[in-house]
């Protein structure tokens, strides 16, 4: 019943939709950094979530999904009319044991990509900022390109176009491949020729193909930065190395914290009576977390 009610929604949706995905992204990465539990994490957030929305119904959906699977992942991929196609494929990534892909940077990702499309989102910007996700994080390409032409916010000259930038990323650059289909590519080439027809649809501004032009040959991270700076594009989160002072500042923080815990089972053993109740009902206290990268 709740995937029928899923599957007759359209995956763009009202703006009230994002505003509370975003909500939803950030209240998981952050309850995850503190190592609560997933499933935990799941069972609350319906209840904080606002009850006009799909959202508590789909979060409801994703966190019976977990219990049955194990995988976060499985609950988005199940809801397609929800959750586009890229934000499981981010998701499904964080799972992968190969990839050094956080969860946390994942949920960063579609926290800020959920806060952009509750503003007023273009096709331009919201293709530059996924295509960047996929870039900077080595998601691959194939798939990520795949996922992204499955979201009914782009139309079929978009859908074309990302077939284009799948055969030619890598062998073109990815400056030329957003110069070409700009504005003052065809203003360029009417000054040559006023009589230039344009073969295909023009898909970029000018303003963005003049930073695009700017920035031909160089890395495509200079690329990016220069549209969030110039046209406010979205900005994709980076993650830290381990050697940075927030990450190591951060890492201080847990062994604090369990020094604390051993340093109370002392006392307590010390004194003859230790109380073990406040970690068996927080079990992850005990754990040693991950490094998060």
């Amino acid at each position: 019943m709740v995937i029928d009610m899923m599957h007759r929604m359209t995956n763009v949706l009202d703006r009230e939709e994002y505003i509370e995905q975003a909500y939803f992204f950030r209240t998981m990465r952050e309850r995850l950094e503190t190592r609560m539990p997933t499933q935990q994490i799941l069972d609350h957030l319906p209840e904080e979530i606002l009850s006009t929305t799909r959202l508590p119904i789909a979060v409801q959906f994703i966190g019976a999904e977990v219990k049955h699977t194990g995988l976060l992942s499985s609950g988005f991929v199940k809801l397609p009319h929800y959750f586009t196609p890229f934000q499981a494929f981010v998701v499904r990534n964080t799972e992968d044991e190969k990839k050094k892909f956080s969860v946390e940077i994942g949920l960063l990702i579609l926290e800020r990509e959920a806060q952009y499309r509750s503003g007023t989102p273009t096709p331009a910007g919201l293709f530059v900022y996924e295509f960047e996700a996929l870039s900077r994080n080595r998601l691959g390409y194939d798939e990520g390109l795949r996922c992204m032409r499955q979201d009914a916010f782009f139309d079929d000259a978009w859908r074309g176009y990302f077939d284009m930038v799948n055969r030619q990323v890598g062998v073109v650059d990815f400056a030329d491949l957003v110069y070409v289909r700009s504005e003052l590519y065809v203003l360029d080439q009417r000054r040559l020729d006023p009589g230039y027809d344009v073969p295909v649809p023009v898909l970029f501004g000018e303003k963005e193909g003049k930073i695009a032009k700017a920035n031909r040959g160089r890395d495509p991270l200079y690329l990016f930065a220069a549209l969030q700076r110039q046209l406010g594009y979205p900005e994709v989160p980076r993650s830290r190395p381990k050697d940075d002072p927030v990450a190591q500042l951060e890492a201080v923080k847990v062994k604090m914290r369990e020094l604390e815990i051993r340093i109370k089972l002392l006392e307590g053993e010390v004194k003859g009576r230790v109380d073990l109740s406040e970690f068996m009902a927080k079990p992850e206290l005990l754990q040693r977390p991950d490094d998060v990268e």
